[in-house]
């Protein structure tokens, strides 16, 4: 039974928890680290790490995307980001790079990506990824999604990503004509990701559209100003336990069809890695600890793809820091610090191996406690 509060007299309001209010418990079984696996499957695409790039301009480029996919992940390119509106981006994040947190850095960003999108960029971007190898996988935002897809479709990628801060199956609107998931979806012969979105109802209608996963969470990190912005904070922990359990009923409705969660928001270490998939998650979106890698195009700065918005900003702009070290060492290892920002998946692989579990989808069953 879900915990339900009265604010007032005219209104309730449900309790929900986020990932540094609960922990991992232990079963009675351990089992050898080396025999614990941390392999996904989204469709027909295999990856080592349950690990999903985080489509910023800040931490994806063709270059970084490909290193995810060489280390077991799945880098996502932004086709409305940087890459695809200047030939040789590198001067510009360059410059960002470079920039101080303050309302300058916001007020750059917007003039940066006032620039337009040039489809034969995104061509040129979709074959740079496809040269190097892996799964191609692209984000485009809901709004452009019927303009920019016969481009993405034509220049042959594996993976669609749809992204928006909130989306929804039913969005309305009497001006434009709004993108029909359900349609959208059935005419495409490649998965398709959707997102983000914070509840059970809305995790099932984008379940029902025929999406391959379904992204929860808007990527909140404390350089999101979205509560600030627009009043929405998302509780990951049951955002993400009530999206599994939205994942169970419509299991049961369709006979078997099985939807991919991706969790986005609140994870910088390798126990909040680990909390989101004991909650249900089945993968992980990074973006500002990807950010931290030597890789990364903007030289340890970060923003939300949100925050060069032309008329209404959401996110913070940080300024670059001192790089954690590579991209493998990040996500493998070594580690000599004991904060949990490096090694995340050995971190994850050694959880899972505390508490007795083989591989991901056991551990979704994994006990939790609150302790907050």
């Amino acid at each position: 039974m879900r915990d339900v509060v009265e604010i007032g007299l005219g209104k309730t309001a449900q309790r929900g928890y986020h990932l540094d209010d609960i922990a991992i418990v232990p079963s009675r079984r351990t089992r050898d680290v080396d025999d614990v696996s941390t392999g996904w499957q989204l469709d027909a695409y295999q990856f080592g790490i349950p690990c999903v790039g985080h489509p910023s301009d800040a931490t994806m480029s063709p270059a970084s995307a490909v290193r995810l996919g060489q280390l077991g992940g799945l880098g996502v390119l932004n086709v409305e980001g940087l890459w695809t509106r200047y030939e040789n981006p590198s001067k510009v994040l360059e410059e960002l790079g470079g920039l101080d947190e303050d309302a300058r850095a916001t007020k750059r960003l917007q003039e940066v990506y006032a620039e337009p999108i040039r489809p034969d960029l995104i061509t040129e971007r979709v074959r740079e990824l496809r040269d190097g190898g892996g799964t191609v996988a692209v984000r485009v935002s809901p709004q452009h999604t019927l303009a920019l897809a016969p481009v993405i479709l034509d220049a042959g990628v594996d993976i669609l990503v749809i992204q928006g801060t909130i989306v929804s199956a039913e969005h309305v609107s009497t001006t434009d004509e709004p993108l029909n998931l359900k349609e959208f979806i059935a005419d495409l012969d490649l998965p398709v990701i959707v997102g983000g979105c914070t509840d059970y109802k809305t995790a099932l209608h984008l379940m029902r559209t025929g999406a391959a996963g379904v992204i929860i969470g808007i990527g909140g990190d404390e350089w999101s100003t979205t509560e600030s912005v627009l009043g929405i904070r998302v509780p990951m922990a049951t955002a993400i336990a009530d999206a599994a359990a939205a994942r169970r009923d419509y299991l049961d409705e369709t006979g078997g069809r099985y939807v991919h969660l991706i969790a986005d928001g609140d994870i910088r270490t390798s126990g909040d890695i680990a909390k989101a998939l004991g909650c249900g998650a089945d993968a992980v979106m990074l973006g500002e600890p990807l950010s931290l890698c030597e890789e990364a195009p903007a030289g340890g700065s970060w923003w939300h793809s949100a925050a060069s918005h032309p008329s209404l900003p959401r996110g913070a702009f940080e300024t670059a820091g001192e790089p954690l070290g590579s991209m493998e060492r990040l996500l493998f290892g070594p580690a000599d610090e004991p904060d949990g920002q490096l090694n995340l998946f050995g971190g994850l692989r050694r959880a899972m191996a505390k508490c007795g579990y083989r591989d991901l989808k056991e551990f979704q069953k994994v006990g939790l406690v609150l302790d907050r």
